[in-house]
């Protein structure tokens, strides 16, 4: 997790926004992921946005995941989901996502849209605590690694958490080729 310094996320609830407080609050203590082993890191706002974040923080791209939120719609009803991708790819937002949701058309939801409906900020959106009838679609590839690095809903810091564990999250489904490979970052 290269030089981040960790700590329970629930022992920090200023380092995450309100709705992954509250939804750590609750975390079944009997469940799958134990919230104990949710992890929280301060970082620098200003290198929240992936590829600046992993040249800082001395993390690979690999063990990096990010969570877009995409809205698609049929017949003037819009669905939205939460697609979680390691940084190494990028969401199939009109294939995968868009036959998976069953819409006409899907697309990386707007900002100001993603910001209001999750209560989160945009460059820090996470899956946990999301709204409860929201699909949490999980590329196979993020629930291989080990630990991960994602959003903690605020720009300035991280969670840490086992990739396995996004795969069990209430409302998760595992499909293998959400993503494809991302172009090299430049």
């Amino acid at each position: 997790m290269g030089v981040l310094q960790t700590e329970p996320a629930q022992s920090r609830p200023d380092l995450l926004a309100p709705p992954v407080a509250k939804a750590l609050a609750v975390w079944p203590p009997e469940g799958p992921i134990d919230a104990d082993h949710v992890l929280v890191a301060p970082i620098d706002a200003g290198l929240a946005d992936t590829a600046a974040f992993c040249e800082a923080y001395g993390v690979s791209l690999a063990e990096s995941a990010n969570c877009v939120i995409v809205a698609g719609s049929r017949g003037g009803i819009t669905k939205y989901a939460a697609c979680i991708v390691l940084a190494t790819t990028r969401a199939d937002v009109n294939g995968v996502v868009r036959r998976h949701l069953d819409v006409r058309k899907a697309s990386f939801a707007p900002m100001d849209e993603a910001v209001t409906l999750t209560g989160m900020e945009y460059g820090g959106i996470t899956p946990i605590g999301l709204p409860v009838d929201w699909p949490i679609l999980v590329d196979a590839r993020v629930v291989a690694v080990p630990h991960v690095i994602i959003g903690s809903g605020v720009r300035h810091s991280k969670i840490a958490i086992a990739g396995p564990a996004l795969g069990a999250l209430p409302g998760a489904e595992v499909i293998e080729g959400l993503a494809r490979p991302a172009p090299a970052l430049a």
